[in-house]
Formats: C-alpha cells, sequence, structure tokens
C-alpha cells in the first residue's frame, strides 16, 4: 500500500464532490438493465478486492458515461466509470472485468491522492482523462494551476494490474483477459493516436507478459467468466444507440455552452427519411429532467436543450424532435410572457403562422398555455407542425418545450411527445 498522508475520509469527500462534477458533464448511460449489469459486475469484483486492500468506508458505484473514448477511471473512494466505447471495444466480460479490477485497484490502494503533492491529485488525472473538460469549478481550476494534471506513475500501474490480477482470479474470471484487453486497447488505435486509457494509464514495461506470469501463479476458475448473457445485450444495446461522441466532442460542447452558443452543431446533416423514435431515455441536467426517444441526441446550452434525431439537425435548426428550455420574464404576466415567446418563434421562423387559438394546459405541474404552429419548412419543402407549450415558473420565467414534426408524420410522433410532456420536470 503506496504512502498516503490524506485521510480516508479526505478521499470520501473528494470523490463525492468530483463525482458530481462528472456527472454534470458527461453524459450517463441511463438504461436501467446495463446500469443494472455494470454495477452486478462491478460489486462483485469489489467483494473479491483481497482483505489486505479493502477499504471498508469505500461504497463503490459504477457508471457507464455515453462517450465512444476506449477509457474507464475511477475517482477517489472508488467512484468508478466506464465509457461506452470500452465496452463496445471488450471481446468478452472478462476483458471489460479485466479493466474495472485495475481502476477499483487504483481507488483501493489510493492512488488518486497518494500520486502528488496535494490531495486533489486524482480530480487532476480525470481532468487529463478527459481533456481538461470537467475544469469548471473553482476547486478544479486551482488543481489544474497547482500542475496536479499527470497520468499515473509507472509503478502505481503496475500495483494496479498485479492486484487487478488477483481481484479478478478471486471473483472468478481469468487475469489473462486483462492483458488480453491492453491488446484489444491498443489494436484500436490502428497506428493512430492511442485510446485515452493508454494515455492516462502508462505501460510500466512487459505488461502483457508479467500479467500472464502473475496469472499462472493464481488459483483460477478451470471455467472462467467470458462471455455472458448480460454482457452480450448491454453491448448489443450500446451499439444499437446513435454515434456517441468522443470527450473531446463533448469539451467543445460544454465550452460552446459556457460561451452562449445557441441549438445544434453545424455538423448535422438534414435527410428526407430520419428514424422514428425508438426506446426512451431519461436526460438530466442542472434540475431539469425529462424522458426522450434513445435515438435522439442531445445539443444543449445556456437557456435551452435540442434534442433530436440523426438527420433532423443542422444549421438551421430541427425538423424532427424537441426543444426544452427557459427564458427570462420580463414582468408580465403567463399570457405576456407567452405571447412574447411565440412572437418571436414566428419572427424567426416566417414560413410558421397561428393553426389555433390559446388552449389551456398543465407543464411542469403549473397552469400554461399551448398554441399549434404549421407551415411549410424551407429546409424539407414539407409542411411541418410546431406545437408551443409554456409555463410561468415561480421566478417568472418562461418554461417552454417545442414539438416539431412533419405533418404526415405527427402520428408517429405523438407517444413520444407525449412522454416527453408526462416526464419533463425542473
Amino acid at each position: 500500500m503506496p504512502k498516503n498522508k490524506t485521510s480516508i475520509n479526505k478521499d470520501i469527500e473528494v470523490g463525492s464532490k468530483t463525482a458530481a462534477q462528472v456527472e454534470r458533464t458527461f453524459p450517463m448511460i441511463n438504461d436501467m438493465a446495463s446500469e443494472a449489469y455494470i454495477n452486478e459486475v462491478g460489486n462483485r469484483l469489489a467483494n473479491a478486492v483481497p482483505p489486505e486492500f479493502q477499504q471498508r468506508q469505500f461504497n463503490c458505484r459504477f457508471k457507464i458515461v455515453n462517450a465512444r473514448d476506449i477509457n474507464a477511471f475511477a475517482l477517489p473512494a472508488c467512484y468508478l466509470y466506464v465509457n461506452r466505447g470500452m465496452i463496445e471495444a471488450a471481446k468478452n466480460e472478462g476483458e471489460m472485468a479485466g479493466v474495472m479490477a485495475h481502476e477499483i485497484s487504483h481507488a483501493m490502494l489510493r492512488h488518486g491522492t497518494a500520486q502528488g503533492p496535494g490531495i486533489l491529485t486524482q480530480i487532476g488525472a480525470i481532468g487529463a482523462i478527459f481533456g481538461g473538460a470537467i475544469l469548471g469549478s473553482p476547486e478544479l481550476g486551482q488543481v489544474a494551476a497547482a500542475g496536479l494534471i499527470t497520468p499515473y506513475s509507472r509503478n502505481f500501474e503496475k500495483q494496479a494490474d498485479i492486484v487487478g490480477a488477483n481481484i479478478l482470479a478471486r471473483a472468478g474470471y481469468d487475469p489473462r483477459d486483462l492483458a488480453n484487453m491492453f491488446r484489444t486497447i491498443a489494436g484500436e488505435g490502428g497506428g493512430q493516436r492511442a485510446p485515452e486509457w493508454v494515455s492516462s494509464h502508462p505501460d510500466p514495461g512487459n505488461r502483457f507478459n508479467y500479467i500472464n506470469q502473475e496469472a499462472s501463479i493464481l488459483r483460477v476458475s478451470s471455467n472462467p467468466i467470458k462471455m455472458t448473457p448480460g454482457f452480450q445485450r448491454t453491448q448489443q444495446y450500446l451499439r444499437s444507440l446513435p454515434r456517441a461522441q468522443t470527450m473531446e466532442e463533448i469539451e467543445k460542447g460544454a465550452q460552446g455552452q459556457q460561451g452562449g452558443q445557441q441549438g445544434p452543431t453545424p455538423s448535422g446533416k438534414y435527410e428526407r427519411n430520419v428514424p422514428f423514435p425508438s426506446g426512451s431515455r431519461t436526460y438530466n441536467n442542472g434540475g431539469l429532467s425529462v424522458n426522450v426517444p434513445a435515438n435522439w441526441r442531445e445539443f444543449p446550452s445556456q437557456t435551452e436543450v435540442w434534442f433530436a434525431p440523426d438527420g433532423a439537425y443542422g444549421d438551421d435548426g430541427i425538423t424532427h424532435g424537441a426543444i426544452v428550455g427557459i427564458q427570462q420574464g420580463k414582468g408580465g404576466n403567463l399570457q405576456q410572457e407567452f405571447d412574447a415567446y411565440v412572437k418571436g418563434i414566428i419572427q424567426s421562423n416566417t414560413y410558421l403562422q397561428a393553426q389555433s387559438n390559446y388552449a389551456n394546459t398543465s407543464l411542469i405541474g403549473r397552469s400554461g398555455y399551448t398554441i399549434l404552429l404549421g407551415g411549410r419548412s424551407p429546409v424539407t419543402g414539407r409542411n411541418e407542425f410546431a406545437r408551443i407549450y409554456g409555463a410561468q415558473t415561480r421566478n417568472g420565467s418562461l418554461f417552454y418545450v417545442v414539438m416539431v414534426v412533419p405533418e404526415d408524420q405527427a402520428s408517429s410522433y405523438n407517444n413520444a411527445f407525449n412522454n416527453i410532456l408526462r416526464s419533463v420536470s425542473l
């Protein structure tokens, strides 16, 4: 166990605060079956940590990050995150579990707070993994300024490899799958830039060989866990989702949000055949919670979030999907604030005209109004419906939801739109 001047309680405090920051910054996979699976594997591994390395005060938690980088990381106190890209790249559960066991070892050996001169070294290391994406709070900014953004040392890497191999054997896996996963990760680089996990977890030298040597002296099951139904289901589900962003792309999106960018990125492409809503996931950010189709992307800005499937977003906005946001009040009542918002929409989209009068509705548990707009979209050349809902918050701001869909496909979107209205909360 490496020397560490930081208290266990401080590890727990740092881990908790940093985990909250991570989950505000990066999108998590909110599929109940996938969450249950990753926690099942994670808890099996955590319970197999050798007694001399156990930290009983730590309550390990496991989450999947919706990012395509081949990456995984553990915060102090055993908050562990596995990127979707890592699970998609693994050849079996043993390889995925190998990376998780390695990260659990870092947490149990308290490498994050033992490595540098300050107690927040691990936060800096995570900043390095993310390319600085989470350096949004004053505390994290101080870490960057202190020069604590460094990968793990090679000595700590070897310790995590050896302890990780022991965890795998004790949990019913073959430690050789950890060595195999390193080759899988290296192969994913394709001769280009190394995957992020390799950058932050440097090879101590002869990694593949010494892990296999360690495996040869451990008591390994004659029928180790390899391919499981849970792994197959989770991997298949993740591969069915729209292409995930990289950490760098997520970082740029966060920077754009801070800079006041509005709406979708200009990298989108409009297509005639847009996939219909499929599945459901929960989007949580800054107090906003809403259920949207699993095959819709989100594009947050300072005041609103746009949700749309592939082929339905670009420079000129969205052609299918929803916009959820809040507009600062100007001192008026609900009707005045709603009037102002609707007029702004029509002025910005001159092809739209009112198709109905205001109707009473309920939104976020408050009384509100709704109106239907329609017109021929200059983007698709098709008749488009845009239904607007609005309700006034306690501080007088207008909370709004806009549903956008071609008229001839409206019935296919009713369930998705109703699910948004039922679930949205602030």
